[in-house]
């Protein structure tokens, strides 16, 4: 597959990692579909990449969006899809037992049934041209950490599906990546955090008693790693490699810490919780209360 002229579709294109691709791709030459939510979110992928990037309004969660999306494609681009990139995602952060069922769903709408429903529209286009679909996961969907469990079980599902669907469309052409991130420098642990703020304000006073001190420590730890965080444009890269390589790799771990991270999914699980149980430990001490957004 040659990059320049190629069509690629990129969901989650607002900001942090999809934005970061959308650009690169844009960039080197492919037309790139880039799923925003707002308008003024397409604009700055406009003046940063400039005219290859159509910007499309996209909510995954939407159940006739990928019609639309579909049907865009017919008529824009002659029905032609080189690769489609499912990146939207959220975090919803917090103990098991204060997320409301809702919000457990609305993590799962987006990041895993947003993305099949998506991926099952648009194979017939991928097929005529032996395209490349790309999950951009976790290594989250590897190794779960307290107080992210609904974002982690989310991240499995789809890890789940990229190893089914690998097989399922290597008959058609059709090339399967798995993007397995670990800390990365976007907003989204930052909007996650507001979201499970108020979710956690809103639980009963007992739950709150009980889970505070664990979720001041997981918010200080999650700062402190993501000082650290991976460039968005690292994997934006892998993303790039797995689109364009004449042979992709079936897995990309991107950042040191997700290196880390799956290597500790290999300890006993009696270590590996002790090990997370001391980080949190530490990261507990030196934990101020929770900034809230003050909008």
């Amino acid at each position: 597959m040659q990059q320049a002229g190629a069509v690629v579709l990129v969901t989650g294109a607002s900001t942090g990692i999809g934005f970061a691709t959308a650009v690169r791709l844009a960039r080197a030459g492919s037309i790139v579909y880039a799923g925003v939510r707002r308008e003024e979110d397409g604009d700055q992928l406009l003046r940063d990449a400039g005219s290859k990037v159509r910007p499309v309004l996209l909510d995954v969660t939407d159940e006739a969006a990928p019609q639309r999306m579909l049907d865009e494609i017919e008529r824009t681009a002659e029905g032609r899809l080189d690769a489609l990139v499912n990146n939207a995602g959220i975090a919803v952060a917090g103990a098991l037992e204060i997320l409301p069922p809702a919000d457990l769903r609305r993590q799962f709408d987006v990041n895993f049934f947003g993305a099949i429903a998506l991926t099952q529209t648009l194979l017939p286009l991928l097929r005529s041209t032996r395209g490349r679909v790309v999950l951009v996961s976790s290594i989250g969907g590897k190794f779960a950490t307290p107080y992210a469990g609904a974002y982690s079980a989310s991240k499995f599902a789809l890890e789940a599906a990229g190893d089914a669907l690998r097989v399922e469309l290597k008959a058609f052409g059709i090339g399967v990546s798995l993007i397995e991130p670990g800390v990365i420098k976007t907003q989204i642990w930052e909007r996650g955090a507001q979201t499970s703020l108020a979710i956690f304000d809103r639980a009963p006073a007992a739950l709150r008693n009980l889970y505070e001190a664990p979720m001041l420590a997981l918010q200080e730890l999650s700062v402190q790693l993501e000082k650290n965080g991976t460039p968005a444009n690292r994997v934006a890269a892998a993303i790039e490699h797995a689109i364009f390589s004449k042979r992709p790799h079936t897995r990309y771990l991107v950042g040191v810490d997700a290196r880390v991270q799956r290597f500790v999914t290999e300890l006993p699980d009696r270590v590996r919780d002790a090990l997370i149980s001391t980080l949190l430990a530490r990261a507990g001490k030196s934990a101020t209360a929770p900034q809230r957004n003050p909008s």
